[in-house]
């Protein structure tokens, strides 16, 4: 059992948790994820590391509820366990095998969307660790959704917010702070962008007109985690790979991202049926013949 340590509430719907996981902790890199299981019947749950501490033996998860399992998990306090934690999985992020003196040369900016605040944060701490200043920009849709502002303010060279409704800092997109990054003059090596697989894609679309290399992680649309189911299965550079034993990281500019948000959208009913069965509870008896609460 993996214990959790700290469970807190980022913004609606968004949870932090520190769990006990030594072994997974000491082998931790950016840009790989673990799988959590809450108990025999839960379902296998890949996320990427927010965070970890070798010497604690932590690892922290960041989640947003979405269906069934990530709800039940929402109900997990302190204290409580998870039954399987598997990882660190996935490859690393690949800049980080790169010479450092060399890496320090990149000017690199971070975008990340909602709960991809989450994964983007280890990478920035990371190279703020090794003396690289990078740029990022965090968006949301509205002031509540930001998470992880002052972390992020505390390993960036230069942070920058915004917020669809301008509810919070700047107003719009983030794309809409790429080009106004660009058009005041920054340059950068390279763009890694993580979020909603269709922030992900305007981002590339913008990038790749603007000539910067992109980096995108492929997680969203992850379901088993391990290769075996298949449903994270994507086209990237005319080449079928698999989101979770061959990334999530990929060339965002490669990526086929019209086929990836179709094929997310394959486990929408299952989801919202399995997370009508647990919210009604006992008080669930189908009626319509399709979810299985008639059985």
């Amino acid at each position: 059992m993996y214990k959790i340590l700290k469970a807190e509430l980022l913004a609606d719907k968004i949870y932090l948790m520190d769990v006990e996981a030594p072994r997974v902790a000491k082998s931790c890199q950016p840009g790989q994820f673990v799988i959590v299981k809450i108990d025999d019947a839960g379902e296998r749950i890949p996320l990427t590391i927010c965070d970890y501490d070798a010497e604690a033996g932590t690892v922290t998860i960041v989640f947003q509820c979405v269906g069934e399992s990530t709800y039940r998990m929402a109900d997990l306090k302190a204290g409580d366990a998870f039954e399987d934690f598997t990882g660190p999985l996935g490859c690393p992020s690949e800049w980080i095998n790169e010479d450092i003196e060399e890496l320090k040369k990149k000017k690199m900016l971070f975008v990340a969307g909602g709960v991809g605040t989450a994964p983007v944060y280890p990478q920035v701490k990371w190279l703020h660790d090794h003396g690289i200043d990078a740029d990022v920009i965090i968006g949301a849709k509205t002031k509540d959704l930001i998470i992880l502002e002052k972390e992020m303010e505390a390993v960036a060279g230069n942070l920058y917010v915004t917020t669809d409704d301008g509810s919070y800092k700047h107003k719009g997109m983030v794309t809409s702070v790429v080009e106004e990054l660009v058009e005041a003059g920054k340059q950068y090596d390279q763009c890694i962008a993580i979020g909603p697989v269709i922030m992900m894609k305007f981002t590339c679309l913008l990038t790749k007109k603007l000539g910067i290399p992109t980096i995108v992680s492929m997680n969203p649309i992850m379901v088993d985690g391990t290769g075996m189911c298949g449903a994270c299965r994507l086209t990237v550079g005319g080449e079928v790979k698999f989101a979770c034993v061959d990334g999530p990281e990929f060339d965002g500019h490669l990526v086929d991202f019209d086929q990836a948000m179709k094929r997310q959208q394959m486990y929408k009913t299952e989801e919202g049926r399995a997370l009508l069965r647990y919210q009604e509870g006992k008080t669930h008896h189908g009626g319509c013949g399709m979810c299985g609460g008639d059985e």
